[in-house]
């Protein structure tokens, strides 16, 4: 099928449609596809049941809970919403009507009593004050009950009042409806990270992480806030669950013996990475530790450049120890959830060095606490390459993951003294460098040869591997003159990095000769752990994809707009063909060409005419050429993320799942008039040819461009019998001939309907985006 054939279909589907005035009146729309911003607690232990409650927006009707991995199950507890404004007036009016009642039947009820001679009993039932006014409101619900009010409509009534006075609790319509799950976890389930996702008649969620972990769990008791603690009356170790709320603060009280080594670990912001509407754009967590006197004993609001604070302290003498939770401005909110290990559990500090060649073997040496070794080999082999994570076979695990690199390239140790041009260490290219800015002002210094007209890219991996180092790199000639500097180099698939520290020079070597490549930290810092792997290296030409959403949800036989982000490694500037790997029936990308020298297109993604029950897995992956052999690159799925109202980031995904919900849309691809992509010149116009549908519905049917290259418009629609002509202008002043891409069109139906003064008035059905067109702007 054709691609510019198929961009009709919407139209079509239309045509059929709105050919039916029954139809339209009982058509519904679409039920929402639900979001969800948090759930707590964000985890739990093997081999346990539970309940969490997950936050957030259209989330009735779940169906599904859907969790990544094996071992885990949910189920549904219930589901609650709040009212909506028309539904507290209602319920107002009814409260009104029954305290009036209350009033009628008290005074009835005075009567009776004055009868009997009893005038003064309403003067002491007066004195009761609060207990009366109780049990009056008591009275209140009985009533309201018998006109009809349900007991769920009282709560929800009295929450909505008691969220609305509650400082700590603001209204936030974003994840202000709940369901409950009972989530089961296997005794043999993997430890670590999973995903967790709702399945609900408008789609599948956002995912969210969720923690299996070892030890045993432990959920806030509110209040924890002022004097009164939240015993953790169990031995140690132990996980510590809850929420901050505006202004909240959570204090956990527990015995402690000397000479323990202490660690709390804070996950805040890895379970949640990003806030769109909050500053910094996450929950900045602090931690602080109390000894039996009230005294501070140990403090931290982040650990190294992870803003997740981590606490290491060897305890001085017995007693109560408290430690304390809260947000370093004391913001909160029902998304500011937290989960602490807390106990002699084994954390890594830092590895030495930080990677190895794939097939071969490191011995890697370890600094941390609690750790049983300091020492481990590693081998390379079975290991995809890139970053991944230290292989580490210890019971129990530690409770941080140490990121460790798997490259095709040899390494050699740095070797002391380098520190000046003299004792420079010469390297021959390609090579990667296992170093360490060791002491604080050290600076590291190497030696290659090279030749005239040679490319040399210089990069270091520090940051990036949990170094942290804030690497400078500088490179300078054989006359001493310098060529090149750099501090920090951003790498979007570093969807978690906030601060990309690491170093990156990419040099065409002006002359045959002797060039040095000087390392060091930006602040002076160093140490032991300020580890990095430095390359020199020719380019290595090479790309990675991501493919964002990582959810799709879509109505049967319509399209879906996606957007792919193409990462050039080295100077790699070639196209690149995406394709869909072993697609589901029905699904099909249409505009799957990178240009050459693109960084990111939009194209779009159509899916099946037959809805479907369960969620479907979807895979993609690009191909180019690379030194004349084709390779293969899977494109990772990710979520475009705002941080605090400005920066985005992309944060990857365990799947790349797609939902096709709604009413079953049956319709024939029609024949493509036009084959092939658009040639826009810049100061002409172009025709683009579709053929359409016969009838007075297919000549209401308008598209409009959707973000278009700069300069290109659509200048009019023609509509014929069977035909639709798209006609552009191209502005000679703002097209910019080279620019490649695809197209991307919004249809909608315009209708011509009257108001009920018979006004006229002209209303636009959206329809959605069509098959994305490819197009090149070619030169004059």
């Amino acid at each position: 099928m054709n691609i510019l054939g198929r961009q009709v279909v919407l139209a079509l589907i239309v045509v059929v449609m709105a050919a039916s005035d029954a139809w339209a009146q009982r058509w519904k729309p679409p039920a929402k596809p639900p979001q969800i911003g948090y759930v707590f607690p964000a985890g739990g232990r093997q081999g346990t049941q539970f309940e969490v409650v997950v936050g957030g927006q259209f989330l009735e009707d779940v169906k599904k809970t859907i969790l990544s991995g094996q071992g885990v199950e949910a189920t549904l507890v219930k589901y609650e919403r709040p009212l909506t404004q028309r539904e507290i007036n209602q319920l107002r009016e009814k409260f009104d009507e029954a305290r009036k009642r209350l009033q009628e039947m008290q005074k009835e009820d005075d009567k009776d009593k004055k009868k009997k001679g009893n005038e003064n009993q309403g003067k002491k039932g007066a004195k009761k004050g609060g207990g009366g006014q109780l049990k009056d409101l008591a009275r209140i619900a009985l009533i309201a009950q018998e006109m009809g009010v349900t007991a769920e409509e009282i709560r929800a009534f009295r929450e909505f009042f008691q969220r609305r006075n509650d400082p700590k609790r603001q209204l936030n319509p974003q994840i202000a409806e709940t369901v409950t799950l009972r989530v089961t976890i296997a005794a043999d389930a993997s430890l670590g990270r999973r995903e967790l996702r709702l399945l609900t008649p408008g789609g599948v969620s956002n995912p969210l992480v969720f923690q299996v972990g070892r030890y045993p769990e432990k959920v806030e008791e509110e209040p924890n806030d002022r004097a009164l603690d939240t015993a953790v009356d169990d031995k140690l170790p132990v996980v510590l669950n809850g929420q901050i709320m505006p202004g909240d603060v959570d204090r956990f009280s527990f015995d402690a013996r000397k000479g323990q080594k202490l660690v709390v670990a804070v996950r805040a912001r890895d379970l949640i990475p990003y806030l769109a509407d909050a500053v910094p754009g996450w929950f900045q967590a602090t931690v602080a530790l109390y000894d039996a006197k009230g005294t501070e004993v140990a403090y931290d609001d982040d650990y190294r450049f992870q803003p997740d604070p981590v606490l290491c302290y060897e305890i001085a003498q017995d007693g109560r120890y408290t430690l304390e939770i809260k947000d370093s401005i004391y913001r909160g909110r029902e998304d500011f959830v937290y989960r602490i290990t807390l106990g002699e559990v084994p954390f890594v500090t830092s590895v030495f060095p930080l990677g190895v060649r794939r097939g071969g073997t490191a011995d890697v040496r370890l600094e941390g606490w609690n750790l049983p070794i300091r020492q481990t080999t590693v081998s390379g082999k079975a290991q995809p390459p890139g970053i991944g994570t230290l292989p580490l076979d210890l019971d129990p695990p530690p409770v941080n993951e140490a990121p460790f690199a798997f490259d095709r390239l040899s390494s050699r140790p740095e070797k002391e003294p380098n520190n000046r041009a003299k004792s420079a260490q010469l390297v021959l290219p390609p090579k990667i460098i296992d170093g360490r800015i060791d002491r604080p002002g050290d600076r590291d210094v190497f030696r290659f040869h090279g030749g005239r007209g040679d490319w040399i890219v210089v990069e270091v991996l520090a940051r990036r591997l949990g170094s942290p180092l804030d690497s400078v790199l500088k490179l300078t000639g054989p006359d001493g003159r310098v060529l090149a500097a750099s501090d920090d180099e951003d790498d979007k698939a570093s969807g978690l990095l906030t601060h990309h520290a690491d170093s990156r020079l990419s040099v065409e070597l002006p002359e045959e000769g002797d060039y040095l490549v000087h390392l060091s930290d930006a602040q002076n810092h160093g140490g032991p752990e300020y580890a990095y792997r430095l390359r020199i290296s020719p380019p290595r030409l090479d790309f990675a994809l991501r493919v964002v959403p990582s959810t799709i949800n879509a109505r049967p036989g319509t399209n879906v707009l996606l957007t792919i982000h193409a990462l050039r490694h080295d100077g790699f500037a070639d196209p690149i063909d995406l394709k869909l790997i072993d697609p589901p029936e029905g699904f099909l990308i249409d505009g799957g060409r990178i240009p050459a020298g693109q960084d990111v297109l939009r194209l779009t993604l159509s899916v099946p005419i037959e809805p479907s029950e369960e969620p479907f897995m979807l895979r993609m992956e690009g191909r180019a050429k690379l030194d004349g052999k084709t390779v293969r690159r899977e494109a990772v799925p990710a979520e475009d993320r705002m941080q605090a109202f400005l920066y985005r980031h992309l944060v990857p995904s365990d799947a790349w799942l797609a939902t096709v919900t709604g009413r079953n849309w049956r319709i024939n691809w029609p024949r493509p008039l036009d084959p092939g992509p658009v040639r826009l010149v810049p100061g002409e116009t172009t025709r683009l040819r579709l053929k359409m549908p016969r009838g007075r519905v297919a000549n209401e049917v308008r598209l409009v461009l959707d973000d278009p290259p700069e300069g290109v418009t659509i200048q009019e629609l023609i509509h014929a019998p069977g035909e639709l002509t798209v006609v552009f202008t191209t502005d000679a002043k703002k097209a910019a001939p080279g620019v490649a891409g695809n197209l991307i069109f919004n249809a909608f139906l315009e209708r011509t309907v009257k108001d009920k003064n018979k006004r006229e008035t002209k209303r636009r059905v959206p329809l959605g985006p069509l098959p994305a067109v490819p197009f090149e702007i070619a030169d004059k």
